[in-house]
């Protein structure tokens, strides 16, 4: 039986900046993409991998989100407050650490999904990630089966499923998918400061202990308005 994480944590805190205008008056996670708002595309599929329990991490219109996430009936939702400093994508996780638990959970984004929309890819993600020989499992995707995502690629995969960093590569057949399980255990003592992921990824990367799964769906990365654009238009032609 697959041990799906009962806990995941939702990175909602961020302020939208490439967003703007649309952001100037809402949070990022409540913009909609095929009549749903980003925020729900995951946490549905959270809910239907058989999450419980969603720390939800809130600053920038800290009480719109606040107020969505709470209305919902599926899930346990406690927030993380970051109201007087927005802590970023390292620094959010080490302010949430007492909320984590013990136990592997899902850390996800809320600027990216997947279509078809279904809660698979967590199911196997669940299925892949081996404490023993991981600390992390990140959700990968194909940099030729996306939309939204102009850059180069961030990793390369071997086939043993270890990661490496682009470096000075042109380009990199995969992006980090916005979904990862981790141990909580790995922000145990870190700083409760703006500091990014990328901080403990520089330190597990040459250990070898950070995998990537690759994605098997259309990948769409909504991190502007144009792409935001484009994921409706995708959604509307595909039935996403």
């Amino acid at each position: 039986m697959i041990a799906v994480p009962t806990t995941a944590m939702v990175l909602a805190a961020g302020l939208g900046t490439r967003m703007r205008p649309l952001t100037n008056s809402t949070a990022k996670p409540l913009l909609e993409v095929g009549g749903k708002k980003l925020i729900d595309h995951l946490l549905d599929q959270l809910s239907a991998a058989g999450v419980e329990r969603a720390i939800v991490n809130v600053h920038w219109c800290a009480d719109q989100v606040e107020a969505h996430v709470k209305a919902r009936t599926d899930l346990d939702v406690v927030i993380s407050d970051e109201r007087d400093q927005v802590l970023e994508t390292g620094g959010g996780l080490a302010k949430a650490r007492p909320l984590l638990g013990e136990d592997p959970v899902f850390v996800i984004n809320t600027d990216a999904f997947w279509a078809p929309t279904d809660a698979a890819p967590l199911r196997a993600l669940a299925e892949a990630f081996d404490p023993g020989a991981m600390d992390e499992l990140l959700l990968l995707a194909d940099t030729r089966r996306c939309l939204g995502f102009p850059g180069a690629g961030d990793f390369f995969r071997d086939e043993a499923g270890h990661l490496t960093r682009r470096g000075d590569a042109a380009s990199a057949p995969f992006a980090y998918a916005g979904v990862r399980i981790l141990k909580p255990q790995l922000y145990d003592g870190q700083p409760v400061e703006p500091f990014s992921a990328n901080r403990i990824w520089n330190a597990a990367l040459p250990q070898g202990r950070i995998h990537g799964l690759p994605l098997d769906r259309f990948w769409l990365h909504v991190g502007d308005p144009q792409a935001l654009k484009d994921a409706e238009m995708w959604t509307r032609c595909h039935g996403a």
